[in-house]
């Protein structure tokens, strides 16, 4: 099932892009979003940014984990060196190879930001002059390091590093529903063209019958060369439409084929949308939600917490600081490698390094003095930025509800018009009516009533996907929206 839609996807787009040039693929607003989402720009944008955070935060994972590393230094050196005593200088070549090896494991402690280690080495040295062997071993060697009194990075790093993965899984969804936003753009862009190719050549098939028949009734004497070079100009002037209307189509069209990534040559048609979804949203219940989803949410919070990890980190850096470091092991030396090994003697070193300040002439108060008054200008920020959040949610979620009254008007005003034009030409036609006025409002009116209702759908699905992309719920099917983290590719 989870390569379902990867397949659907792979069909649709070699179904386009294998089309023959004389063959039309008809394209609903369901199959442009759905491209849009396999292989637009601003999707595969979409996808790399969150595999980012994704293996930013697998690293963050990995941090805290024991990590196990072998290392080693071999080394040969050969050059005259100086040995000074009591009876003067004197010069030696000296020529030897030394090789470290050292296996080692080690683990950060996030409650405490101590680090602990388990290290076993072991080194050569040869004196190539005198056929001189020397082991030294580190048969076991342990080691905590603590910092007293200072910022716990790891404690920090604990509490923001999910929070900014959280809101990058978000972030994803929310761009993946911005495409579907440019999307109708594009599809509403090309379709609207569409439509005026079709009402161009519609008029122009019209005005060249009247014009005809004008002709006919001028030499008869029935009407005035007015209404005649009236006529004529509107033949004139849709004869212009047609060429312009071409034009944005090719345009619109190319626009659209670039945002999907389909092949020039691949022709296009789209249908608009038989269906639409009205359902009343409860603006309460979509603020809810949004707090609850959106990256805006958790963005508010992770600001939160950095300017927190900054104050603390500026109190602590202003005070006594100290690090204590314990080492407790077992080592030997010898001339062979089992020597090396037998008989280990203890190695134990305990450590304490401090800080005090004594005088920084108000350095370290200075410090605090920024990033408490930071603090303060983040929180207000928040604050208000939290209002602007709600409203915004509250506003989109009003313009939604209203969408279903302003597709019917547009709809019941486009037959309204449709029919007064028809009705008008036809009395036009029999003489009934005599002003070409009359005829050339109720064309423009239908015109205009036909484009308004394709621009109402427009509205109605941007207002859709905006929702969705604002809180982050489908309220169609009333469920969170969310992905499969297994879809975005190259994520194991």
């Amino acid at each position: 099932m989870k390569i379902l839609p990867l397949i659907i996807s792979v069909l649709l787009i070699a179904g386009l892009n294998s089309s023959a040039q004389d063959n039309e693929n008809i394209l609903s607003l369901d199959d442009v979003i759905y491209i849009a989402k396999q292989q637009s720009p601003e999707a595969l944008i979409a996808k790399h940014r969150f595999r980012s955070s994704y293996w930013n935060f697998r690293r963050y994972k990995a941090d805290y984990l024991p990590s196990l590393l072998l290392s080693g230094n071999p080394k040969f050196e050969n050059y005259i060196r100086k040995t000074s005593n009591a009876s003067g200088d004197s010069y030696n070549e000296y020529r030897s190879s030394d090789v470290d090896l050292d296996l080692s494991i080690r683990q950060n402690i996030i409650g405490t930001g101590g680090t602990f280690s388990l290290n076993s080495g072991l080194n050569r040295n040869d004196n190539l002059l005198n056929k001189n062997v020397q082991y030294t071993s580190n048969i076991i060697y342990l080691n905590y390091t603590q910092p007293i009194f200072q910022h716990n990075s790891f404690k920090w790093e604990k509490r923001i590093e999910p929070v900014k993965y959280n809101k990058a899984k978000r972030k994803y969804l929310e761009d993946m529903e911005n495409v579907s936003i440019t999307a109708v753009n594009y599809f509403f862009n090309l379709l609207l063209t569409q439509l005026d190719r079709e009402i161009a050549f519609k008029n122009l098939h019209n005005y060249d019958t009247l014009y005809k028949i004008a002709i006919g009734r001028y030499n008869l004497g029935k009407i005035a060369e007015s209404e005649l070079l009236q006529l004529e100009l509107n033949y004139l002037k849709a004869q212009a439409a047609v060429e312009n209307t071409e034009l944005d189509l090719e345009n619109n069209l190319f626009k659209l084929k670039s945002f999907l990534r389909i092949q020039d040559n691949v022709k296009i048609e789209l249908i608009p949308p038989r269906n639409t979804y009205h359902f009343l949203v409860d603006a309460s219940k979509a603020i809810d939600e949004a707090k609850n989803n959106t990256s805006t949410a958790l963005d508010f919070e992770e600001r939160k917490l950095e300017t927190e990890s900054s104050l603390n980190e500026a109190i602590a850096t202003n005070r006594f600081d100290a690090d204590i470091n314990a080492s407790f092991g077992l080592n030997q030396n010898g001339s062979t490698l089992p020597a090396a090994y037998t008989n280990p003697q203890n190695s134990q070193i305990i450590g304490l390094s401090f800080v005090i300040p004594i005088l920084d002439w108000g350095v370290g108060k200075s410090g605090v003095k920024m990033a408490e008054s930071n603090m303060e200008l983040v929180m207000t920020s928040i604050e208000q930025e939290r209002i602007d959040f709600e409203q915004n949610i509250f506003l989109t979620v009003m313009q939604f509800n209203m969408q279903k009254n302003k597709l019917y008007i547009a709809a019941k005003s486009d037959t309204v018009a449709q029919k007064r034009y028809d009705v008008t030409q036809k009395r036009y036609l029999i003489g009934k009516v005599n002003d070409i006025l009359d005829l050339n409002n109720a064309q423009i009116d239908n015109d205009n009533s036909k484009k308004d209702y394709y621009r109402s759908l427009r509205n109605y699905w941007q207002n859709y996907y905006e929702l969705r992309k604002t809180t982050l719920y489908n309220f169609k099917d009333n469920m969170k929206i969310s992905f499969n983290i297994e879809q975005i590719g190259y994520i194991e």
